[in-house]
């Protein structure tokens, strides 16, 4: 009984031990309409907001449509990313190539979320493990942003140098 007991202790301890790898993947919401529904009516168009500019300027590359949805002040927290509307544009620019803007978010989006000047992407994304790079691992990556006027005026997301 003794033995029993210590070869379960034994493997309890190993267990807590080793690396958890086992997950449970992040899957994509396939129902953008319901994602972007909301009661609140300013809440509903702050997410349409951040969703438009998602699909056509993010996504679709249109540098020119800019204006319609970016704030001169815009304030970025991006490091890789200056701030102001002119420092989006000359960053993205650069990797903008306009192509035919899709009537969905191509990226696997997860959830809209929208509180009060707030509105949050959250987004499936696969990485690649840093000590194997064989394997793959599902996370999510996040994208907020902060609505004033009628425009986005701020952005975070996890990114870093």
């Amino acid at each position: 009984m003794a033995l029993t007991r210590l070869f379960v202790l034994a493997a309890l301890c190993s267990a807590l031990t080793l690396p958890t790898l086992a997950q449970v993947p992040v899957q994509a919401n396939p129902d953008h309409a319901t994602m972007l529904a909301s009661a609140d009516p300013r809440l509903a168009a702050n997410k349409r907001l951040v969703y438009d500019f998602w699909r056509e300027v993010f996504e679709g590359g249109h540098m020119e449509m800019v204006d319609k949805y970016l704030s001169e002040g815009y304030i970025q927290h991006n490091p890789t990313v200056p701030t102001g509307r002119a420092g989006f544009v000359s960053v993205f620019s650069q990797f903008a190539n306009p192509k035919p803007i899709q009537d969905r978010v191509r990226a696997p989006l997860v959830a809209i979320t929208a509180e009060g000047d707030l509105v949050v992407l959250s987004f499936a994304r696969t990485g690649t493990d840093p000590k194997d790079s064989q394997k793959k691992y599902s996370t999510t990556w996040f994208d907020m942003f902060r609505i004033e006027g009628g425009k986005i005026a701020e952005h975070w997301d996890p990114a870093t140098p």
